[in-house]
């Protein structure tokens, strides 16, 4: 089978697993296609690559014989597909995008291990593409829905292992840019004090942002592409508050901005202001820090420009 996958992805998985690696899983999708096409038991066709796309996966929009639109999503075993599976099967399309279940064990192995059957949603109609303060609110009450309690004996990641992972990079990016210390010491202290006192242990999304959530048929607004993680609603607010962070960079009261969505955000969900604070505040300097190692020096200089405003 084949079809190009988009740039943004070759690009992206190249700073995520290397060139060769990523070359490597890349090379194999045609026959990776062909086994998860067999593995969900249908008899699907293929219409086109979405593009451009995620920076993870290959999502390819599909049809069942009846004429059923579906969308299968394909992804290398570091992004944690059968985490993202188990997620969508505990949300059950609840603020989510569906999970369409396998038809046998078989597939339902094979399905858990690299791709996923997904209902179709409108993958080029975006939250991004309304107003501003009706994204927020469309936002607000998409999330909501996704905070629940985990499974029992699940396999997620805690917010506290999460973003532990991070700190010596963050660290080195500090040493490698003496510049950049106070911004890492700051983060890396909120950080320590939001973990030794967690109030929640919820089911959150892990990568919640406007983009994520896309137009659908069941439901107006429906996320993906989750990371899912346990801990409390505040880290998965964190990310959203510094979305269309370019436009807030450009405007002369950017800052003001920034502050004032941290307090509708947390009032209008009944999240601790202080906690919210200090998530964007570090989630922003991982973000930014991540994205100069990476060689994304414009997104890692906003990222972190961001930052200091908090």
């Amino acid at each position: 089978m084949g079809f190009e996958p988009p740039q943004r992805l070759v690009r992206a998985l190249g700073e995520s697993y290397g060139d060769t690696a990523a070359g490597d899983w890349l090379a194999e999708l045609p026959g990776l296609t062909e086994q998860a096409l067999a593995s969900t038991g249908r008899e699907l066709t293929v219409e086109r690559v979405a593009a451009p796309g995620g920076r993870s996966s290959l999502v390819l929009l599909v049809r069942d014989t009846d004429g059923t639109p579906a969308a299968l999503k394909l992804a290398p075993a570091g992004a944690a597909p059968a985490l993202e599976r188990a997620a969508l099967a505990h949300w059950k399309g609840w603020g989510a995008v569906q999970l369409i279940a396998a038809t046998d064990e078989a597939a339902e192995a094979e399905t858990a291990g690299g791709s996923l059957l997904l209902e179709r949603l409108h993958p080029e109609v975006s939250l991004r593409s309304l107003p501003e303060a009706k994204a927020l609110l469309e936002a607000a009450g998409t999330v909501r829905r996704l905070w629940i309690e985990p499974p029992p004996e699940h396999s997620f990641e805690t917010v506290t292992g999460r973003t532990g992972l991070r700190i010596e990079a963050m660290r080195a990016s500090a040493t490698d840019d003496p510049a950049l210390e106070p911004l890492v010491s700051a983060a890396l202290a909120a950080r320590e004090e939001l973990v030794a006192h967690s109030p929640e242990t919820l089911l959150l999304h892990g990568n919640f942002r406007q983009s994520k959530v896309l137009s659908g048929e069941r439901a107006p607004w429906l996320t993906v592409g989750p990371e899912p993680v346990v801990g409390e609603r505040a880290y998965d607010l964190a990310r959203l508050v510094r979305d269309r962070v370019e436009d807030l960079i450009a405007s002369p009261g950017g800052a003001m901005t920034a502050r004032r969505r941290i307090k509708k955000l947390a009032d209008a969900l009944d999240v601790d202001r202080e906690r919210l604070h200090g998530w964007t505040l570090f989630r922003a300097v991982e973000s930014g820090t991540r994205a100069l190692a990476a060689g994304r020096r414009q997104e890692g200089e906003v990222t972190l420009e961001f930052a200091g405003w908090l």
